[in-house]
């Protein structure tokens, strides 16, 4: 499985710019390659990037969260997430399960991993608990 340019280049804008609060990534299955499929701005909230997430087919997302610590500091923390819902395909489960790895060693940078299969499991306060 191939990673797109386009692909890299949007990730890199995401971590160095903070162009996009997230992009999310499908499979194109006909060119065998990862694609950007929708970006988000920065003043776009988790709400937002959560919605934009189909409910019965796999993705792969980033996150750019943003927090503030205990000791009052701005940090900012870049989460990968593999979004692969009970109800999705057994074929597309096991495409992006086995792509996964190959599009995370082009995204050079990614604090965290997360592995969701329904919401509760990147909900908001994982997220926190994880950056912290």
């Amino acid at each position: 499985m191939g990673v797109a340019d386009h692909t890299k280049d949007t990730f890199l804008q995401l971590q160095r710019k903070k162009v996009y609060r997230y992009v999310i990534f499908k499979i194109d299955e006909k060119k065998r390659e990862v694609l950007v499929e929708k970006t988000g701005g920065p003043a776009e909230g988790y709400d937002d990037f959560t919605a934009s997430l189909p409910e019965n087919d796999c993705r792969y997302a980033v996150y750019d969260f943003d927090f503030v610590t205990s000791e009052n500091c701005q940090k900012s923390k870049i989460f990968f997430i593999a979004w692969s819902p009970s109800s999705s395909r057994i074929r597309a489960k096991m495409l992006y399960a086995t792509s996964k790895d190959r599009l995370r060693r082009e995204l050079d940078g990614i604090h965290y991993e997360i592995q969701a299969t329904d919401p509760t499991e990147m909900d908001l306060e994982v997220l926190k608990d994880r950056a912290r």
